[in-house]
């Protein structure tokens, strides 16, 4: 195992969807009330944590469930090119399990300053769901992420987890219900990024799998990629034109035809060749959240 292999495996280009929703949770934060910076960097740090156990999970899961062969159409990861061992994998699923305990007590000590009470309570019982969620999407005997799952998941955690949990631990409250907008456009912009990698894998997948986009098939897969996007960007037109106050916070608007030169790339690519759209969702999605986000909190 090399430190080469090691960071193949965290997959740290997937960090900047993770950490949108937090962006966006910290700037509706600051909009209402002082935002603590320690909680913030402790904050971003356990997000960064539980995606890193995420990866590493998958990998682990899809190796062992026999997912990851030479005709996958993604990348290749570190066991697959035997780079590392599955007993290596597991030491790294472990140590970033006790990253995200440490990081993550850190961020509730420094948000609230004590561990008992309703509030911290609830996020340490949030916090280990994460961690389990972030597991179980491949491993274990009945993974959540091959009976078809996974979008609901990634919606709960990167969208409304991810911005509304963000939004409390910094400021200690939700703001009104309007706050539910932007947390369900990230959620929905998330599950986009899952949905084109599962059509980029449909036919290697319906051996070991079950993922929405397989039980839609190929075409109704690309309609559902768009309605995923299309609602997530109307969803933030609609919360901009009922909260904004500057016009600065119209700014995220720039990010559009990046979102409408992915869906075309969906549209008219197929298999491997999809592949450049993840990452330009990725950054799009991680676009939006931080104009959004400075601009809510600053303008």
């Amino acid at each position: 195992m090399t430190i080469s292999s090691c960071m193949k495996s965290m997959r740290l280009r997937t960090l900047p969807l993770s950490l949108a929703g937090v962006v966006m949770g910290i700037g509706m934060a600051s909009r209402v009330g002082e935002v603590g910076w320690g909680t913030v960097l402790f904050l971003l740090l356990t997000t960064s944590f539980l995606q890193i156990l995420s990866n590493l999970s998958n990998e682990l899961g899809d190796v062992l469930h026999g997912t990851d062969t030479d005709e996958r159409q993604g990348m290749r990861y570190s066991i697959q090119d035997g780079e590392m061992t599955i007993k290596e994998m597991r030491f790294l699923i472990r140590a970033s399990v006790g990253g995200c305990c440490l990081s993550g007590l850190l961020m509730i000590w420094s948000s609230f300053g004590r561990f008992y009470g309703l509030a911290p309570i609830l996020f340490i019982l949030l916090g280990a769901a994460a961690i389990i969620a972030a597991m179980r999407y491949t491993l274990g005997p009945n993974p959540y992420g091959y009976r078809g799952w996974g979008d609901f998941f990634v919606f709960i955690f990167f969208g409304l987890v991810s911005t509304l949990g963000s939004m409390f631990i910094c400021c200690h409250s939700f703001g009104s219900f309007l706050s539910l907008l932007p947390a369900v456009s990230v959620g929905l912009l998330s599950v986009g990024v899952l949905n084109v990698n599962n059509i980029r894998d449909m036919k290697t997948d319906a051996r070991t799998r079950t993922t929405v986009a397989l039980r839609l098939g190929d075409k109704r897969a690309r309609r559902y990629q768009t309605s995923l996007i299309a609602v997530g960007l109307v969803l933030m037109l609609i919360f901009t034109s009922l909260t904004w106050t500057h016009w600065c916070e119209w700014l995220y608007v720039v990010t559009f035809p990046l979102f409408l030169l992915h869906l075309r790339g969906v549209w008219t690519r197929r298999d491997k060749a999809l592949d450049p759209m993840l990452p330009l969702l990725v950054m799009s999605t991680f676009a939006l959240c931080v104009i959004a986000g400075v601009t809510i909190g600053c303008c």
